[in-house]
């Protein structure tokens, strides 16, 4: 895609899906409605297509300073919630501004190629296990759910992995990107999912 993009998402979603643009804005209309219902504001109204690459480059570089989580979530409700241009470089510096990053780094970075290649590797990546959609949940690394999916969904599934794995034991002090305010700890027999309300022992 190029980074100025003249179509609408509506028009952009008809003509990938062999839909007409009222059914585009049928399902665009249940996905805010969802959205809100979890306290996120969508606006396909005004949402501006453009080409992603520079902003994933981003995120490479904010993982760098242990700040992806941050800077990922800043660019999607820059995306989905204020219609901002997320291919624009001005507009990238400033989001990453905003949470934390370097002006002068960030601003550098954009106009080269660096980053690249990593956001090429996840790509690749991608491909190999079969991701040719969003949202796409992985877990483990060879169980994947597709779409959006109800809550039971989920638990039925992490469930089932943890019936068939067992628990999944992370080390923290390989990855300076982990999140510690939500952890897996895992015992002999059991495992907790902990965040700042508590933990919870999944069912078996």
């Amino acid at each position: 895609m190029e980074r100025e993009v003249d179509q609408n998402m509506y028009e952009k979603l008809a003509e990938k899906y062999g839909m007409s643009l009222e059914q585009a804005k049928s399902n665009c209309r249940n996905i805010e409605r969802m959205a809100a219902e979890i306290g996120l504001d969508y606006q396909f109204d005004t949402l501006i297509l453009t080409n992603t690459f520079d902003a994933h480059r981003l995120t490479m570089l904010a993982k760098s300073h242990g700040l992806m989580q941050d800077m990922t979530e800043r660019i999607l409700r820059a995306y989905f919630s204020e219609s901002k241009h997320i291919g624009d470089h001005a507009t990238l510096t400033e989001l990453a501004v905003e949470v934390g990053l370097n002006h002068d780094e960030v601003a550098a970075m954009l106009a080269s190629d660096d980053r690249s290649d990593e956001v090429r590797a996840d790509q690749q990546e991608a491909v190999t296990l079969g991701i040719r959609s969003v949202p796409f949940f992985l877990i483990n690394r060879k169980y994947s759910l597709t779409g959006a999916q109800p809550t039971d969904v989920f638990v039925q599934a992490l469930q089932q992995v943890y019936s068939q794995d067992g628990p999944y034991k992370i080390d923290a002090s390989e990855d300076s990107n982990v999140n510690t305010d939500k952890v897996v700890a895992t015992g002999s027999d059991e495992s907790l999912v902990c965040d700042e309300n508590g933990c919870e022992i999944p069912k078996k």
